[in-house]
């Protein structure tokens, strides 16, 4: 072979060779809202155990709720080149530039739990949130027999609960002699703790709470107690940690929780990503329907 042949020959290979290396995953990086909190510790372990099946390359960021550091955590994974993104974003709004970096540099995104406001990602995996809030109405109703005064902690930077607090109120419209009273954020345990005190005490007939999340409802109950309401407020959760699981079965104030199932979530995040990566197609939407807690 004469070494213009020997040359073209090696340029080939390389070629190939670099070929190949593009073709390869480049792995995933998963940004999620927090590491406080029993629902996204269980969707943390359920991604990594399915990109452990999986065989994919996978980085986890935790933003502790700080977008300004979600936002560097994403802009870490566009420069390392990642295939796909997977996140949580802790501010449905202010996550939307990072998301636009993202798909610029030819990058997926999945979201998780919390949709991003103003454009269409890949595929938006999550509870069916409106659903949840709905079932939630329609229990809260039940356990007032249809009349009584309710409040409702929130979280409405966050689409997902956003979502939830709109089902609620779409049930409990149907019920007019149920009214919403108060509805004020309290997106930590201790800061619902502070506001549900502040709602007993401008509005001592309240009958039900509704807490965006177990730590709110949690804190809603510890806060009925403290009022010397124990057995005359109803309160109802969403999420479904074990805590909250078990303070329904005993705690008198407790009476239901919404369920959310973290590990589907991430197993399918991941699967997702991987037929992304492989050129596949995945539905914009894939809804997890949620369930109901009550008392055994």
């Amino acid at each position: 072979m004469s070494i213009s042949r020997i040359a073209k020959s090696l340029l080939v290979s390389a070629a190939f060779t670099m070929a190949a290396v593009a073709a390869q995953a480049e792995g995933i990086g998963a940004s999620l809202l927090t590491q406080q909190h029993p629902f996204y510790n269980e969707l943390a372990k359920a991604i990594t155990e399915e990109a452990k099946a999986k065989n994919v390359k996978l980085e986890i960021s935790i933003a502790n709720q700080d977008l300004n550091k979600q936002l560097a955590d994403i802009e870490d994974f566009i420069v390392k080149g990642v295939d796909v993104i997977i996140m949580s974003p802790v501010d449905s709004k202010g996550a939307l530039a990072a998301v636009k970096r993202a798909e610029a540099a030819g990058i997926k995104v999945i979201t998780v739990d919390v949709p991003v406001e103003g454009t269409q990602v890949a595929s938006y995996i999550g509870t069916d949130n409106y659903a949840g809030g709905v079932k939630a109405g329609e229990l809260m109703a039940e356990q007032l027999g249809g009349k009584g005064n309710v409040a409702i902690i929130d979280y409405p930077l966050v689409q997902s609960v956003v979502n939830r607090v709109n089902g609620f109120k779409e049930a409990i419209a149907k019920f007019p002699d149920i009214k919403i009273v108060s509805i004020q954020t309290g997106i930590t345990r201790a800061e619902a703790l502070a506001v549900a005190q502040n709602m007993l005490q401008a509005n001592p007939d309240i009958a039900g709470i509704f807490g965006f999340g177990d730590d709110a409802a949690l804190a809603a109950a510890v806060a009925v107690k403290s009022a010397g309401l124990t057995g005359k407020v109803k309160v109802i959760g969403f999420d479904g940690m074990p805590e909250a699981i078990a303070a329904v079965d005993n705690d008198p104030d407790m009476v239901g929780v919404i369920q959310q199932f973290p590990d589907q979530m991430g197993k399918l995040a991941v699967d997702s990503a991987v037929k992304l990566v492989a050129g596949e197609t995945v539905p914009a939407d894939q809804p997890i329907v949620p369930g109901v807690y009550v008392k055994k």
